[in-house]
């Protein structure tokens, strides 16, 4: 049974709040990150949430919802990226991001790629591959960035072990409309 179209378009506008947010969560790093390549990685990077977003956001009105339209994640989600969005070193910062957010966010992108027809979702289904594809090359920069700059390799292996475990907790964080929002799983 794939989504119908009211469904496809929450995915979207959640997809979209997130993305906003993680964008909104790197720009307000940038100040307060002193390695100067971490901010061109963190600027570049904002950059490409702002264009997920848009396309995002675009897709929405195609789907029947109000132009860049966004719906808030299951709450345990929207906390989730409070704690990390608060987190004020670099190192664990980048760790958090790239090593957890971001690789969650691809699972969930391919979970709603599996769930459509491919055929009659095929604009949705083309942003989402590149998004992946972008979230692909942000992991491998963030991994040259550590190379680069050894400082900013992260130590905090317990606790991005359980920021891990928490998101994959969280099975879907899709917010439905008039419906109660996915909870953790376990």
């Amino acid at each position: 049974m794939y989504l119908n179209v009211k469904q496809r378009g929450d995915y979207v506008a959640t997809f979209r709040w997130i993305e906003v947010r993680l964008m909104e969560m790197l720009a307000a790093w940038v100040p307060t990150t002193p390695e100067l390549e971490v901010k061109l990685v963190f600027g570049a990077h904002i950059w490409e949430a702002a264009q997920h977003a848009d396309a995002l956001g675009r897709r929405a009105n195609e789907l029947r919802l109000p132009l860049h339209d966004s719906l808030e994640p299951a709450r345990a989600y929207v906390e989730l990226l409070a704690e990390v969005g608060a987190v004020t070193d670099t190192a664990t910062r980048i760790a958090a991001l790239y090593d957890s957010i971001l690789p969650g966010m691809d699972a969930r992108y391919r979970h709603y790629v599996d769930q459509v027809d491919v055929l009659l979702d095929g604009p949705t289904v083309r942003i989402v591959e590149r998004i992946l594809n972008d979230t692909a090359r942000m992991a491998r920069e963030s991994q040259e960035l550590r190379e680069e700059v050894p400082a900013v390799k992260s130590t905090e292996s317990k606790w991005l072990e359980a920021l891990r475990e928490r998101d994959t907790r969280l099975r879907d964080v899709v917010g439905h409309r008039g419906m109660t929002p996915a909870v953790p799983v376990g």
